[in-house]
């Protein structure tokens, strides 16, 4: 038979109201009568019914994560740390991939599996600022990424500009003069591939470099298999460089092997910095030097943000743009 609050009560030696007030966190409780309940919980194994409560408290406990893909280890990993920081708060997380395309994501915002969430964090794709209206609803949610800015819902997002011109100018001062810069996507401007394409054009005009068109090598997403196909492309072209600026860790470590197979060594004739450190670019040979954009910072000040708009429902405070901190991690690949 299942456990019942009143079997706890009972062990514990206390009203069934009190084990409720313990179940659900209330602040006055005397810390022995505290203690008393969960040594009776931990003792019979009693586990509350979510169910009931949802219904109760109109609050499930579930938040949802939606992200592009699970294939990118940057966003494996940013799951991963947003699940953590989720948890501290007493939250669980249900993650849903998107597969890209506007209408899929305005599919998955509005189906029914959104509604049982208590708040949405939502790693925008597919959507720009002409999208941002069909965001304007109740539902609490926090946007990630770099697609909608000064929108109707708060929003966190790494310093890509800047990230960029860190990277690149990490290489311009090792003095590389010839650096390429691989991930664009020709034509953007709103996203990551135009925002950390822009930092890498500031670093060549800060330092007095000449932008070379040719240098920027296009690629059509952003694995592992994609930098290794744009650098073997690159490499028959016979452009001359020196260094290379990829717009994540996953192109920079598919674009090593190839430049490595055709006899270039890393750092001595191409120094290379990826973006996001992920955890494989500490063990790659050579492990590779790259952009840290704070993912923690990210998914704990998300998570903070939709939790205080889940608990504030009626709040009328103005949405907020938060970017987080980033660092260079200098490796082997751009070893002096």
């Amino acid at each position: 038979m299942a456990i019942t609050l009143h079997d706890v009560a009972r062990l514990a030696g206390v009203s069934i109201k009190t084990v409720s007030n313990v179940i659900n966190d209330y602040p006055h409780i005397r810390p022995a009568t505290r203690k008393k309940v969960e040594a009776a919980i931990d003792e019979l194994g009693y586990q509350p019914n979510l169910s009931a409560r949802s219904l109760r408290s109109g609050r499930s406990g579930v938040i949802s994560l939606l992200i592009p893909d699970l294939r990118n280890a940057y966003f494996a990993e940013l799951a991963d740390a947003v699940m953590r920081a989720a948890r501290a708060k007493g939250l669980s997380v249900i993650i849903e991939q998107m597969p890209g395309g506007k209408k899929e994501e305005l599919e998955i915002l509005r189906g029914p599996r959104m509604q049982l969430v208590d708040g949405i964090l939502y790693s925008v794709l597919a959507l720009g600022e002409e999208d941002a209206h069909h965001l304007d609803n109740a539902m609490p949610m926090v946007l990630l990424g770099d697609r909608i800015f000064n929108g109707p819902k708060d929003h966190v997002t790494m310093q890509n500009t800047e990230g960029a011109r860190a990277a690149t100018d990490h290489l311009l001062s090792l003095g590389r003069r010839r650096v390429a810069a691989l991930g664009a996507h020709p034509g953007e401007v709103v996203g990551s591939a135009g925002l950390r394409l822009d930092g890498y054009q500031q670093a060549l005009a800060e330092r007095g470099v000449e932008y070379d068109a040719s240098l920027v090598i296009p690629v059509i997403s952003w694995h592992r298999k994609d930098g290794a196909e744009a650098m073997r492309a690159f490499l028959t072209k016979g452009v001359p460089f020196d260094g290379l600026v990829a717009f994540n860790d996953s192109m920079a470590l598919g674009a090593m092997r190839v430049m490595q197979e055709a006899g270039l060594r890393i750092p001595d004739d191409v120094a290379v910095i990826g973006f996001d450190d992920i955890d494989e670019t500490r063990y790659s040979i050579p492990s590779l030097s790259t952009i840290d954009p704070s993912k923690d910072q990210i998914a704990e000040t998300a998570v903070d943000l939709l939790l205080e708009r889940i608990e504030h429902p009626d709040s009328h405070a103005p949405a907020r743009d938060l970017a987080t901190e980033f660092h260079i991690v200098q490796r082997e690949s751009s070893a002096i």
